[in-house]
């Protein structure tokens, strides 16, 4: 008889683990640094279409002379509430994470956790600042994600 996670690993239920799920947590992070950058290029590119009209390519005519102005303030403000939303959610989110992380006791375990998930480095860049090899990297990882 099968135990009840190979059953639902089968039948694609599997219930993330514990570790799968505080990984999660951490990448909410970076989820909030991706939305805020694309809410960032997209005022970009409704600054730039304002500017130079004739960038958009549509294949529709479009008018030169352009003399209101309100829909595109109307963009604008909406776009820069959405970006100051997303801001102030990484910023939210950043304090909360960085706040837990520190309650850790151990230095390196608070490094790896920080310049993973708050820093966004890669682990090669990771373990060249810290020192350590990747394999002790990722074993401080482990253990700093069980005490987290």
């Amino acid at each position: 008889m099968k135990d009840k996670r190979e059953e639902n690993k089968l039948e694609g239920h599997e219930q993330p683990t514990e570790i799968e799920l505080k990984k999660e947590y951490l990448r909410e992070y970076e989820k909030a640094v991706r939305q805020m950058e694309r809410s960032e290029l997209k005022m970009q590119e409704i600054r730039l279409n304002k500017i130079c009209p004739s960038v958009i390519i549509d294949g529709m005519p479009h008018a030169s002379n352009h003399k209101d102005l309100s829909g595109y303030a109307a963009l604008i403000d909406q776009e820069e509430k959405r970006y100051m939303e997303y801001r102030y959610q990484r910023i939210k989110k950043c304090k909360e994470i960085t706040d837990r992380i520190e309650l850790l006791e151990d230095e390196d375990e608070k490094d790896i956790l920080m310049y993973r998930y708050i820093r966004l480095m890669k682990w090669e860049d990771i373990c060249m600042k810290i020192g350590l090899s990747w394999k002790q990297a990722h074993r401080i990882h482990t253990r700093a994600l069980a005490n987290f």
